[in-house]
């Protein structure tokens, strides 16, 4: 249980950081260094939740 709680969490945390990036892209200035490092934070929750679920 606590694992899909876990889960449910880093879940919630990756729709979020997807979220900012949308509303970084959407502005006309976009800070690229930022936006790469709001990629590499989804793609990390993205590893982990993914290897949470294989251990279930």
């Amino acid at each position: 249980m606590a694992t899909e709680a876990r889960i449910k969490e880093l879940d919630a945390r990756h729709n979020q950081l997807d979220a900012r990036i949308e509303e970084t892209l959407k502005q006309p200035s976009a800070d690229t260094l930022q936006l790469a490092n709001l990629k590499k934070q989804k793609l990390k929750l993205k590893e982990e939740i993914e290897r949470l679920r294989r251990r279930q």
